[in-house]
């Protein structure tokens, strides 16, 4: 780290005590007049829309329009198609990189339209491209992969896209799960105010008198604060470049249990329609006890699942969700795989390894399941070559955080006989496999899960990269990218639903920059992100994303 960047993260601590933000023919659509009581869902209930389709098509109205407040709804008297017409998908926190720019299609290209939209319309939903869109863009709000996007379209593949062009995105599904898998689309009320309080460990008493050198050269927590901090304010500027008025303040909560009492009795938080922090889960559950606002715990500690406070709403999945994440991605995608589970004997390996026998086994397509654990240290290759079938290709799961166990299986994988194939998976990337080499892991396609996924390539990811360096001399770390995911998600719902978070929580998974917020609600319980991503390792090291 140069010394200018550690100059600059200490001039933050040193202020941040004092510091304050003020932070013709007939008419598809027809106007309606807002009655007195009535929200956005209740009038998309009353006719038959979804209330994220009705919000597209009046972006400047939120959820809880005043009565008398003139919108539009599609006229019933015209036949409605399940299309998706109205997309922005150059909006800041979702802007893509002009890769494959939709090019011009022809008058007579033009004139197939309309038939192709009634035929497809039948099965699927379908979207009608529009300049500016490119592939990334249509996978990340559809939440579909490339891979799914190309299947159902080979001449995007080849040719890409075309303005006025209609593509299929996904066939069309009942209601329920259209519901459940619903992206929530920012719908930012410009002129619209917020308040939000962030709590963080800066403790810059403890370092006033300390060289800013030896202050971040020595210090984790310190890095990791002040870059989250960084990164919050990347988000708060933009939100406030949108038209929206947001007040912030900010609190040192100083060393461990030192200051949350005094601040949560303070009264000063009373306003605050979030807060964000603290950074210590026995922090957050002692504070969502005392404030009416909605808790957001802003990383991942081992003891949040201990959470169950209603105010409390956790960024990050709990690790119980990335097997769960894997085993319906497997079970989904099972076409007579050979399966075979990796373990290394011990008592949480084994009990994963049951887990996911029961989970998998639910498909009733699925009927064996073979399970290898090591024998005097090791598992010899033979043992998994002689479960092998010849034109069978084969999964092989490994459930070990174990150097041994996890080695053992990978060079397993290398030079399998001839018409042998296979695709390794894992929970998550743990220390083991970061100590394999990144070809040995291409070279098996190894897959897993993970709770962020970031494309360098990407419009959003390059203009917050540049922005940061501009403003901090550094590149951003994992931690000021997240601080600006959280914060820009949580002030783009609160924006987007008259101050009222928890109303957003059940309108659909969002997308920022390296992080799905995915939010799932206990009953009378706290709220959970179940947010991830299945990665794959290609050939030439770059991640495809699955899932």
């Amino acid at each position: 780290m140069n010394l200018k960047m550690k100059r600059l993260k200490f001039l933050i601590l040193l202020c941040i005590m004092t510091f304050a933000v003020s932070c013709g023919q007939q008419k598809k659509y027809i106007e309606y007049k807002v009655k007195d009581g009535e929200t956005m869902r209740s009038i998309a209930k009353n006719y038959n829309l979804k209330t994220k389709d009705l919000l597209r098509l009046n972006p400047d109205v939120g959820r809880k329009p005043d009565a008398n407040t003139v919108i539009i709804i599609p006229n019933s008297k015209k036949n409605n198609t399940q299309i998706a017409e109205n997309i922005k998908v150059d909006k800041v926190e979702t802007k893509i990189d002009e890769v494959k720019t939709p090019i011009d299609v022809t008058a007579e290209e033009a004139n197939t339209v309309d038939s192709e939209l009634e035929e497809l319309k039948k099965n699927f939903v379908v979207h009608k491209v529009k300049a500016k869109e490119t592939v990334y863009g249509l996978t990340r709000f559809y939440n579909i992969s490339k891979e799914e996007l190309f299947t159902l379209n080979p001449t995007v593949e080849k040719e890409g896209l075309k303005i006025n062009q209609v593509i299929k995105i996904k066939p069309i599904l009942t209601e329920e799960d259209a519901e459940a898998n619903d992206v929530f689309e920012d719908n930012i009320k410009s002129n619209s105010e917020v308040n939000i309080a962030l709590l963080l460990p800066f403790r810059a008493n403890e370092y006033k008198d300390t060289d800013a050198k030896d202050v971040f050269s020595n210090n984790t927590l310190a890095n990791i604060v002040t870059d989250f901090y960084m990164g919050a304010e990347i988000a708060i500027d933009s939100i406030r470049k949108k038209g929206v008025k947001v007040n912030v303040q900010v609190f040192d909560t100083e060393k461990r249990s030192s200051r949350i009492n005094s601040i949560a009795s303070s009264g000063q938080l009373k306003n605050a329609d979030v807060i964000i922090g603290p950074f210590y889960s026995d922090e957050a559950k002692k504070l969502a006890g005392s404030v009416s606002s909605p808790v957001v715990f802003p990383h991942f500690s081992k003891d949040q699942k201990t959470f169950s406070s209603s105010k409390l709403i956790k960024t990050a999945p709990d690790k119980s969700s990335y097997l769960e994440a894997l085993t319906n991605y497997l079970s989904e995608s099972y076409t007579n795989e050979n399966i075979i589970v990796v373990g290394d004997g011990k008592a949480k390996s084994n009990s994963n390894i049951l887990k996911i026998v029961s989970k998998l086994k639910k498909n009733d397509s699925i009927n064996t399941i073979s399970i290898l654990k090591p024998k005097n240290g090791y598992i010899k290759k033979e043992k998994f070559t002689d479960l092998m079938k010849p034109k069978t290709h084969t999964w092989v799961i490994v459930v070990s955080d174990n150097d041994v166990a996890v080695a053992d299986a990978l060079n397993s994988m290398i030079s399998l006989p001839e018409e042998v194939t296979a695709q390794v998976f894992a929970i998550d990337k743990n220390k083991a496999f970061n100590r394999i080499d990144n070809f040995k892991l291409a070279k098996i396609n190894f897959s897993y899960v993970t709770n962020e996924f970031i494309d360098e390539s990407n419009y959003a990811t390059k203009a917050f990269n540049s922005k940061y360096r501009k403003l901090n001399n550094s590149l951003p770390s994992i931690h000021s990218t997240k601080g600006f995911d959280i914060t820009y998600d949580v002030l783009a719902r609160l924006a987007s639903s008259n101050n009222d978070l928890k109303e957003t929580l059940n309108e659909g998974s969002s997308y920022r920059l390296v992080s799905k917020f995915d939010y799932k609600k206990r009953l009378f319980g706290v709220t959970n992100n179940e947010g991830l991503f299945i990665l794959k390792y290609n050939e030439d090291l770059s991640l495809t994303r699955l899932k």
